[in-house]
């Protein structure tokens, strides 16, 4: 279920930017979509090793890492075209 989800929702944000014209504001926010992706996980992984084993830490940081992201990213991009719900 989660899988369809994912791919639902990266096909429809797909299909937006294949309408949209390529603006600098879309250039930032997939560099700050890719720079969250990358830092989210990287240190929770850390802090979760504190607690945690590696194998458990680096399962939970894959989890959860990169959902997070994409909540991050997609909050930035409704708050900046104004879309407010």
């Amino acid at each position: 279920m989660s899988l369809y989800l994912l791919f639902s929702i990266g096909f429809k944000g797909g299909q937006e930017l294949a309408h949209s014209h390529f603006t600098l504001d879309i250039i930032w926010s997939v560099a700050f979509g890719v720079l969250i992706a990358l830092i989210i996980p990287l240190y929770s992984f850390f802090i979760l090793k504190k607690h945690f084993s590696i194998e458990n830490s680096g399962a939970i940081t894959a989890a959860y890492g990169s959902v997070s992201a994409v909540t991050f990213v997609t909050s930035y991009f409704l708050r900046n075209v104004k879309l407010y719900f």
